[in-house]
């Protein structure tokens, strides 16, 4: 569903990214991992057609997501959710009104209906009671927790998470990446998440892709990820093991 083609990107005269070239796998987890500035959010920003390769392309679900227009890109976010890093949940709106923004703007369901999904996400989430409560009256787990209810609104057929365990304790860090993967086998859908937590992406993962000095320095199934005996992948590992 979702395939990068020799995608190349600079900023500034800095390259960041260098010939990555993967194709994800369908209703699966897929998790990008590797040092700040190495490009993740890029990648991510370029599915929903936010940033365009300076070469290469990308494709959902066949189409070149660059070549796309307004109406093009529209029809394609419509298909997409995302947790941002930190929720990013609207303060002046309740959870649930957060949960509803999507559904008000992209549908036209009645009042009675939103109302009706808004609880079911909450309650799939984990957070069944807080549809009247304000961001600022969550913690940050709690946050996440509904931006990911927001980012399932609209049945998303690709959802995609920036540093979803970022800021989090151990412990609720856990609960997150417990989340993500009854989420997945839950909804069917392919996820996309960009980590440096390595603990979080072996639990979570299908498959990884390891970004290393520009390039995607490796892409497989977990399994063959771990056992890989890279130089660049084992040291990387070592130095990031700690979440």
């Amino acid at each position: 569903m979702i395939e990068y083609r020799n995608v190349c990107k600079s900023f500034d005269g800095v390259r960041v990214l260098a010939d990555v070239s993967c194709s994800l796998p369908e209703s699966k987890i897929t998790v990008f991992v590797g040092p700040s500035g190495v490009g993740k959010s890029v990648l991510m920003r370029m599915i929903v057609g936010l940033e365009r390769p300076d070469s290469g392309a990308v494709l959902v679900g066949g189409e070149n997501v660059a070549a796309l227009d307004e109406r093009g890109l529209y029809r394609l976010r419509r298909r997409m959710g995302m947790l941002f890093q930190d929720g990013a949940l609207f303060d002046s709106m309740t959870a649930g009104e957060n949960v509803a923004f999507p559904l008000r703007r992209h549908t036209r369901l009645s009042e009675r209906e939103i109302e009706r999904v808004v609880a079911e996400k909450l309650a799939l989430v984990g957070m069944p009671d807080c549809a009247p409560k304000y961001p600022s009256e969550l913690s940050g787990g709690m946050r996440k927790r509904v931006g990911l209810a927001r980012a399932i609104a609209l049945e998303p057929e690709i959802v995609l998470f920036d540093e979803p365990t970022s800021g989090l304790d151990p412990l609720m860090a856990d609960a997150i990446d417990d989340l993500i993967l009854d989420m997945q086998r839950t909804l069917g859908c392919t996820f996309v998440v960009n980590s440096h937590d390595i603990p979080g992406t072996f639990k979570i993962a299908d498959s990884i892709g390891v970004l290393h000095d520009e390039r995607l320095v490796a892409f497989g199934e977990r399994e063959e990820i771990i056992r890989s005996h890279d130089p660049v992948l084992t040291n990387f590992f070592a130095r990031h093991r700690g979440r």
